[in-house]
Order: structure tokens, then sequence, then C-alpha cells
């Protein structure tokens, strides 16, 4: 079994690489592509710095990571269905079978090579691609100058003992300074009791946000009559507050761009303050269970294995192979809006397409491998 082993993940590997190989150089090419646009444009912070060609290689490097983690699963099936396919059409598959590799030893021995890429991809997704990710922003925030979240920026939402605030952060400098930051104070009643619009700001480490050139307005009704507006103007402006810096750079990243951790950080956040959190639950879910499809895509594989044929080409069963990845790749990011419109629980989202496939292959593997 060693033997068989030894065989089996080094072929699988190596099919693996050189699918993976081929699925980034194509994603390379069509990034590099959407940074062409920006190439030769001057830094906003430094105006005598230019976005050259080095910094764009660079910017799209660092987003290499992420695709690795994205693009994982799909070349583990590919390369999977390759090899087994191939042994097949050779019957050295046979070989094996009279050797003793049989059905339920055949799975588990797919079983430990997905439990490999299982690690593999949660390490490359939860520690080397949002740290790629992040260097990547700040990387092209030297040349656009802000790092920002569409047009709107991040909402963040803070409770105090006699007040609760939602707070509008529309950008962040590589330098850690908040820009476009609007406040507005409600009491405990849920009125409106001021409004806080500041220019720039940023956040100290005495649990403190320091604002610069603020307009404020102070609503005070405490009679129809007397009811009035205060307007004021400031140069600074200091809010107590435990909303810290990774808060809001989380904030101001993509969910699907931060680590598990973060991720369950900041969902308690939004849950102790009172505000949705449905999107990053999902998110956080997808994340556990999206290395756990590599299990999914080696059961997928296994019944290419017991097809019998001596001739003819297996570019049809690889064809399929790669329809069948695609196919889940794009099932698992629809689950997840369906999930989110429709208020489902959070992991059933998430483990939706994995249970699905996962079905899918223990089914071809007992009609195909077990009663043929």
């Amino acid at each position: 079994m060693k033997t068989i082993r030894r065989l089996i993940y080094g072929e699988v590997f190596s099919a693996v690489f050189f699918v993976l190989l081929a699925f980034l150089s194509l994603f390379f090419f069509f990034d590099f592509v959407d940074e062409l646009p920006d190439i030769g444009k001057a830094s906003v912070l430094e105006p005598e710095r230019v976005y050259g060609l080095p910094d764009a290689l660079l910017y799209v490097g660092l987003l290499m990571p992420s695709r690795i983690y994205e693009l994982l699963p799909i070349a583990v099936l590919i390369g999977s269905v390759f090899v087994l396919a191939r042994l097949a059409q050779g019957s050295e598959y046979t070989i094996l079978r009279t050797s003793g590799l049989g059905p339920w030893r055949a799975l588990r021995t797919l079983l430990g090579l997905g439990t490999v890429f299982v690690l593999l991809t949660f390490a490359i997704g939860d520690y080397l691609a949002p740290l790629a990710d992040r260097g990547a922003q700040l990387h092209k925030s030297r040349f656009q100058g802000v790092i920002s979240l569409g047009q709107t920026g991040a909402w963040l939402k803070e409770k105090q003992p006699y007040s609760n605030f939602s707070v509008n952060v529309g950008s962040m400098s590589p330098q850690g300074d908040l820009g476009n930051v609007r406040l507005f104070e409600f009491n405990n009643q849920g009125f409106l009791v001021s409004t806080l619009h500041a220019q720039s700001g940023r956040i100290e480490n005495d649990e403190s946000w320091t604002l610069r050139q603020v307009e404020r307005r102070e609503f005070d009704a405490a009679g129809q009559q007397s009811a009035k507006v205060q307007r004021s103007t400031l140069e600074s402006f200091r809010w107590p507050t435990s909303l810290n810096t990774e808060m809001v750079s989380v904030a101001l990243l993509k969910p699907e761009r931060m680590r598990t951790a973060d991720l369950f950080a900041y969902i308690r956040h939004l849950e102790a303050n009172g505000q949705t959190a449905q999107r990053h639950e999902i998110e956080f879910w997808r994340k556990v269970f999206y290395p756990l499809s590599c299990l999914v895509m080696v059961v997928l594989a296994l019944p290419f294995a017991y097809l019998h044929f001596r001739s003819g080409s297996i570019t049809g069963y690889v064809f399929g192979g790669v329809m069948i990845g695609i196919s889940f790749f794009l099932l698992n990011n629809v689950f997840g809006y369906i999930g989110n419109l429709n208020q489902w629980q959070p992991w059933l989202a998430a483990a939706s397409p994995a249970l699905i496939y996962s079905v899918f292959s223990l089914g071809a593997f007992g009609w195909l491998v077990l009663k043929r």
C-alpha cells in the first residue's frame, strides 16, 4: 500500500500543480489587463512617483494567493480525474485492483490525499491570502491615496451608556488616517441627538478618535416651540470610542478576504451592537467549509478510475471534470447570495453546495464502483 500511495499521490500532486499553474497563468493575465489603464498615472500621495509596470506586476502577484485559494479545489478535481482516468485507460488501475486496492481502500487512500489538500487550502486561505491581499491593497493605495469600499465606505455601530452612534468611514490611508468621517448620535429612545462630519481623522491609542475640520450639528428638541439646531465648526474634536483600527480596516475589506478569526471577532462586534451579521456569518461558514470541498472533489474523481475503456481519448472525461468543478464554484457563490436574501441559517447556506456534491459523489461511487 505504501508503494501504491506513493504512485497515486505523486501523480495527483503533479497533475494538480500543472492544472493550478495553467489557471493561475490565465487569471494573472486577466488581472494584469485590468491594471493596464492605471499604468503611467502619478501617485496621489507622491506626485513624483508613477504607477509603473513593476508596480502592476507586484500588485497582481500579491493577488495570486487568493486565486490559489479559490482554484485549488477545482484543480484537485481536474487533476484527480485526469490521473485516475489515465490509470483506467492504460489498465494500470485494474492491476492495482488485483493487487489488493479494493473500493473502500481506494476511498480511504484518496481521502488521505484530500486531507492534505484541505490543510493546504486552509493555510493559504486563512494566513497567506489575507496577508497578501492586505499588502496588495496597501500597495495600490499608495497611488490611489486611500482604501475605500465602494461609494459609501464602511458603516459601523457603537453602543455607549447614554448614546448610540452610527459611524461611516469613507476611506483609510496607508498611514491609518481616516477620510470623510460621519457620526450620527442617537439617545436611548432612538431620537437623533447630533450629527458630525469630519474631513479627516485618526484613531488614537487611548480608545478615542481625533477628528479634524469638523462640522457638528446638535438637535435640541426639549419642546416643540423651542426646538432648534445648533451648528458649530471645530478644528479638532475628540470622540471616545472602542472602535479600533483593526475593526475599521476589517470593515473596509471584503468579507471573503478576511481571516476566519477576524471574521468571527467582527461578527461578535456586529451582534453586540445590534447590527445584522448575516452576510459575514455566511462568509465565516464558507471559509470553514470551503477547504473541506477538497475531500468532496477527490471522492467525485474516484468513479473515473472504474470506467472500462481501452481506446479513445480521456479528453471528454477531463472536460466533464472541468464542468463539475466550475458548476461547484458557481453554486458555492450562488448559495451565498440566496441564503443572504432568504435569511437562511448561515451554516446551511455555506454547506449546501458541499452537501449536494457529497451526496452526488457518494451516489456515483456506490452505483459505479460497488454495484457495477
